[in-house]
């Protein structure tokens, strides 16, 4: 037996096995997000032009280089739920961004600058500090 590796080398194509060695299957799709190394499951299907079942990431047991063995039997298998794609990618943005803020943030990759305040906010303040000397 291979030495196991982590989830973010799975591949689509890798085999499918059930709890008992049985081959079920082949991985169609991994889910989950590799920069924070979080595994949330695996889409596979029985056959080429078969329905994608879902499996969760509590169901996989070990993953070894070319197969991901699942804690489940055949029976169990058959029964998982259809696999619903999943959005392409969430970002949650900041409450008090301006839609400005957010776009440059989305085109340039940087973090919205911060806010600048009004030049006749400021100088109504330098007025009224200048009024008090």
């Amino acid at each position: 037996m291979s030495d196991p590796v982590s989830w973010l080398l799975i591949e689509p194509g890798w085999r499918v096995v059930a709890s008992d060695g049985s081959e079920v299957g082949r991985v169609e799709e991994v889910t989950g997000d590799s920069n924070i190394d979080i595994f949330d499951g695996l889409a596979i299907a029985f056959s080429a032009l078969g329905a994608q079942r879902y499996v969760p990431a509590e169901q996989v047991g070990t993953i070894t280089e070319g197969t991901v063995q699942l804690n489940l039997d055949r029976a169990a298998i058959e029964q998982l739920p259809k696999f619903d794609e999943p959005a392409e990618e969430v970002e949650i943005e900041p409450d008090k961004a301006s839609l400005g803020e957010r776009a440059e943030q989305r085109v340039l990759g940087s973090a919205p600058k911060p806010r600048q305040a009004n030049p006749w906010r400021q100088i109504l303040e330098w007025l009224g500090r200048a009024g008090r000397r």
